[in-house]
């Protein structure tokens, strides 16, 4: 259990009071202080041999203390808890069970609170209200994009680390989604629909590091394109590799404007290879990270380029490049998705920004290494062709992220009142993705709202007997008092009113 702290006496004293009030009891916690005010007190006060404090003077930032706590960690897995977050009683337990018992992942994680709070003159936190923001069952995918696992939530196993290496001490911010990010390289992870902590939200400033250091926006763009360029150690047991050849006659302007947008705007993991004449790979200054040249002929065709390039690439799939390419965000995705989610073989997936002047697609190597051996005198595309690789664009149920446009469009049809259909939407989500706790949840909420009782009262009666939670409580407690039911409506909001105040 990996607690770093620093400024908190008082947070971190509750922090570490849910902590020894686990039910499951064979734990070392490791408190690590970040050169902050002086809590030699707290853990005094604690009185628990299982607890080991590093009380270091100087500030060296979150990645330094998790490496510093995970050099004495001796456990079987390994849990995280910020100094100003709680876990309930069960929430050790609930995951290593899950870890042991129920799933062959080596990483686990659960649903938590986020309690929206007010910072009184004191310090202390008065609860406005409790609500699970946020239920996501585990997509690879979208997790190389953003994090969607809080890392107070998550546990793994500690000899991940020997495969993904430790925390990167270079970052300010984004520091917890790197690192789950990279465990996502080796393993599954498994989603406990359990509410087993809490993670606090206070109105106004935040001095949270999540908060304060997106301000500065390069920087955290700066942290942001390092993690999504974190390519750890292979053998990858989950991730293909993708391998980039970008062509360009010469390394001039337009092939570094079109460099410069492939490391922005790609987010699966990838190597890119420049095959260039000898004189351009010389003067080759670039802050892109992965770039491999390839020193070719200056009378080299496109052919010739990705024929050197192809001997030196090691990704599954290839994407062939042209400089100038109109390049956004998810350029290279959606048809990379749509290949991987393929079957059937022999098949190439042109990019949706490709044209006849500038051909851009995804195919596997072994198909375009297949058709280059067969037909290496042919240009590239009539070489796919002639190899009976199929050359088409993806097609609408293959492009990623259908979950999150769903999810977009039933919020903004709520928002525009048509709360009828926007519950509609949640139930059709509900019924062809995951995450069904979570969208029958909202649902029920917009059933509610479109004065469709009946079924709000059947959405959110069916939820509470799984997973109660403040909202779904508050809102059967509502349909109760339409129909008359007060005894049952204050049963309901007692229970709510005993988790908002901790009980």
């Amino acid at each position: 259990m990996l607690v770093p702290t620093f400024n908190r006496p008082v947070y971190l004293a509750q922090a570490l009071a849910s902590v020894l009030r686990q039910s499951y009891r064979n734990l070392q916690i490791i408190v690590v202080n970040d050169g902050g005010q002086d809590v030699t007190s707290v853990i005094r006060s604690s009185n628990d041999k299982r607890l080991v404090f590093i009380n270091r003077k100087e500030n060296r930032g979150k990645a330094f203390s998790l490496n510093e706590a995970l050099a004495r960690a001796e456990g079987k897995y390994v849990a995280y808890l910020d100094d100003d977050d709680l876990y309930y009683p069960n929430h050790i337990e609930r995951l290593v069970e899950a870890l042991e018992t129920q799933t062959q992942c080596q990483v686990a994680y659960s649903d938590l609170y986020k309690v929206c709070c007010r910072v009184m003159p004191d310090g202390a936190r008065m609860v406005l209200g409790k609500v699970v923001e946020v239920s996501r069952d585990f997509d690879r995918f979208v997790l190389l994009y953003f994090n969607h696992v809080l890392h107070v939530s998550l546990m793994h196993r500690r000899d991940l680390f020997e495969k993904t290496g430790p925390y990167n001490e270079q970052l300010d911010v984004l520091i917890d989604w790197d690192m789950t990010r990279r465990l996502a390289f080796f393993s599954d992870f498994h989603h406990v629909c359990d509410i087993t902590g809490e993670f606090y939200s206070p109105l106004g400033e935040c001095d949270r590091i999540s908060v304060q250091k997106r301000k500065d926006k390069n920087e955290y763009l700066r942290n942001a394109l390092t993690i999504r360029t974190t390519r750890p150690p292979k053998p990858w047991l989950k991730i293909k590799d993708m391998s980039i050849v970008l062509l360009a006659d010469r390394l001039d302007k337009q092939a570094a404007g079109t460099l410069g947008s492939i490391w922005r705007y790609t987010y699966h993991p990838y190597k890119l290879f420049l095959p260039v004449p000898q004189v351009d790979i010389e003067k080759l200054k670039s802050m892109v990270p992965n770039i491999v040249p390839v020193p070719v002929d200056p009378s080299a065709s496109q052919a010739g380029r990705i024929d050197a390039a192809l001997t030196r690439c090691d990704g599954d799939y290839i994407a062939i490049v042209p400089s100038g390419l109109d390049i956004a965000d998810m350029w290279v995705e959606d048809s990379l998705h749509a290949l991987g989610d393929n079957p059937v073989s022999r098949e190439a997936i042109e990019l949706d920004c490709s044209t006849d002047t500038l051909w851009a697609a995804v195919l596997r190597k072994s198909d375009l290494k297949h058709a280059r051996d067969s037909f290496p005198n042919l240009p590239i595309r009539q070489s796919l062709k002639a190899a009976g690789i199929t050359l088409r664009r993806p097609r609408p149920q293959e492009i990623p992220f259908q979950f999150d446009q769903l999810l977009e469009e039933a919020a903004r049809t709520e928002k525009e009142g048509d709360c009828s259909k926007a519950g509609e939407i949640f139930e059709h989500i509900a019924a062809c993705y995951q995450n069904q706790l979570w969208m029958k949840s909202l649902a029920a909420g917009a059933y509610f709202k479109a004065g469709n009782y009946t079924k709000a009262a059947e959405l959110s009666r069916e939820i509470n007997r799984r997973r109660p939670t403040v909202d779904t409580l508050l809102l059967e407690a509502k349909i109760r008092r339409e129909e008359k039911d007060f005894t049952s409506a204050i049963r309901l909001l007692q229970t709510a009113e005993q988790i908002l105040e901790g009980e």
